[in-house]
Order: C-alpha cells, then sequence, then structure tokens
C-alpha cells in the first residue's frame, strides 16, 4: 500500500555485504534530497485569485478561508485591515471585521489555533467586496510583495514571542471596534497590516516596524484625547489631502 513516507534504505541492505553498506551510505549522502514544499503563493497571485472567485456575488468567511489555504488567517487579518486604509464605506462592517480580527488575535496571543465561530464564519459579505477593496489597495498589496522577505528570523522563532506579536495585533484590533470618527481607525489598521505582513513572511524588519506603528499610535490616541477635534480635524484632512 503507497504512503507518503519514506522508506528505511537500512532495511533494504543486506547487513552481513560491506560494499553494499558502503554503496547505501553513499546513496543516503548524495541521492537523499529533501525538497522543500511548495513556495508560498505571492500576495498578487492571493488577491487575482479572491476578484475571480468572488467578483459579481456575496462571500462567507469560510469561503475566503478555503481560497486562502495554509496562511489563511494572518493574510485574513491583512485583509480584512485594508478598507480601514481606504476611504471606502463600511456601513454596519466595520465592527464585524475588527471582531474577526480580534478574535483570531486573542486565538493566538493564547497559543492556540485560530478559530472563528460559525456566526462569524458564515455572515455574508456585500457583493464586489473583494474586487473593490483588492482594487483600490492593490498598490498597497504591491508594496508589500517587494518588499516582505524572511530576515531577522529570530523575532519570529520562538512561540512566545509570537504571542506577544499577537497581543499587539489584539490591541490594535480592540481599538477599531470603539465608536471613533472616520479616519481615527487608520493608524491601528495601519499597525495590523505591518504586523500581519510581518508574520506572513516571518519578516522581523516589519515586526519592528509593527511595535513603532503600535507605540505611535498610542501617541496619537493620547494626543487625541487631550486635543480632540481640532487634532482629529488636523490628521483627517492630511489623509485625504
Amino acid at each position: 500500500m503507497a504512503t507518503n513516507e519514506e522508506p528505511d534504505l537500512g532495511a533494504l541492505r543486506s547487513p552481513t555485504d560491506p560494499a553494499t553498506d558502503a554503496a547505501g551510505a553513499a546513496s543516503e549522502e548524495n541521492v537523499i534530497v529533501r525538497f522543500p514544499g511548495p513556495p508560498p503563493r505571492k500576495l498578487s497571485e492571493v488577491m487575482d485569485q479572491l476578484i475571480l472567485e468572488f467578483h459579481m456575488r456575496s462571500v462567507t468567511l469560510r469561503e475566503v478561508i478555503g481560497v486562502l489555504h495554509g496562511r489563511a488567517y494572518n493574510l485574513l487579518m491583512l485583509l480584512l485591515s485594508l478598507p480601514f486604509l481606504l476611504p471606502m464605506p463600511l456601513p454596519g462592517l466595520s465592527s464585524v471585521l475588527g471582531l474577526v480580527i480580534a478574535v483570531i488575535a486573542l486565538r493566538l496571543t493564547l497559543g492556540q489555533k485560530p478559530w472563528l465561530p460559525a456566526r462569524l464564519l458564515d455572515r455574508p459579505l456585500p457583493p464586489k467586496f473583494f474586487p473593490t477593496l483588492l482594487g483600490g489597495a492593490r498598490r498597497i498589496l504591491r508594496l508589500l510583495e517587494v518588499m516582505l522577505k524572511p530576515r531577522q528570523l529570530w523575532l519570529t522563532a520562538s512561540p512566545l514571542l509570537g504571542q506577544l506579536h499577537a497581543f499587539i495585533i489584539f490591541v490594535a484590533a480592540l481599538v477599531l471596534l470603539l465608536p471613533l470618527p472616520p479616519g481615527a481607525n487608520f493608524p491601528p489598521a495601519l499597525c495590523i497590516v505591518i504586523m500581519a505582513g510581518g508574520l506572513l513572511e516571518r519578516d522581523g524588519r516589519f515586526i519592528l516596524a509593527g511595535y513603532l506603528a503600535f507605540a505611535l499610535n498610542g501617541v496619537f490616541f493620547a494626543l487625541f484625547a487631550i486635543f480632540g477635534q481640532k487634532l482629529y480635524q488636523l490628521i483627517w484632512n492630511a489623509i485625504t489631502g
């Protein structure tokens, strides 16, 4: 019966034949090559597939996760943060998107397998949601695709560090759930995009940039609390040009 296990070459050689042992050792050293799995898909490939799959109809998060495959949850957190970076309307959706990100990040923070309740998984998103989102975010995704690469791997090697990174995303997602005025969700969403991108491609520099963005969020909201409306108007005018 065929299996996915590698055969035991030692069991196939005769233990009484030294020549066979020597040849077998050479074979093990020179012939057996452990090829890595297929390289992960580029962000642009994922983006094109989402647009193709969900161009004209509503879609559930369960279907999206099925399309995203192995890196589903980090990609999902990144993609669901993008609407907050774009001037696209999110009537009734902003709290749902923030809640999905928060639930995923909380599970990762606790060292548990990512999971979403069925009520969120089966909630339909509007028709053309992903084509509209990805069309507007194309430049951002292209930039991420060029910049992200594995480096400073020690920042992603430890499970405890991974839980700390996820906690930063969780806190930023909680901010997205707050009833903030338009534009005020931009800083925490940017933090999530940077951190999720770093986790997605094991890019330690992006992860460090995510911590910097998180610190700047603290400064932003502290100033927002102090100066209120004047600061908000200034930032919103800068974002919208």
